[in-house]
């Protein structure tokens, strides 16, 4: 079973269309934010530090498959869970639902890199630190 972090979003009027409901491109925003929070509230230091100990400077994302359920709209809350159901070498799957209450707005699917900067410019991939893994996979 894979740890279940919960990052809470609230549609303001900018995040909208025209037509009231959220603009696409707004959940990629909050996923990516959501992303980043799971490692936080697992205790990962910020990337700066990351890069500084670890050398990692992120988890760029090199896949994603989204499946869209139903709109959300100006004042509405959402509740993004985030998982971890699969860790590879140098990458792992983050999974999103996101909820207004009851009802499924979204699903997401992601594959991501650990990053570290490569010489002479651009990133490459690296072996996941066990610490991180660690974190993230047992209960706190």
């Amino acid at each position: 079973m894979s740890i279940e972090v919960i990052y809470t979003v609230r549609v303001e009027f900018g995040d909208c269309d025209p037509a009231g409901i959220v603009w696409f491109p707004n959940f990629f925003r909050w996923i990516d934010a959501a992303s980043r929070h799971f490692f936080a509230e697992r205790g990962v230091p910020r990337w700066e530090e990351t890069a500084q100990t670890m050398g990692v400077i992120g988890t760029p994302l090199v896949d994603t498959h989204t499946r869209f359920v139903k709109s959300a709209s100006y004042g509405d809350t959402l509740s993004v869970t985030v998982t971890i159901p699969e860790w590879r070498d140098k990458s792992f799957v983050q999974r999103y639902r996101v909820m207004r209450g009851e009802d499924l707005i979204l699903e997401c699917e992601e594959v991501r890199i650990f990053a570290a900067k490569r010489e002479g410019g651009g990133i490459r991939a690296v072996p996941i630190p066990a610490e991180i893994r660690s974190l993230c996979s047992t209960p706190a």
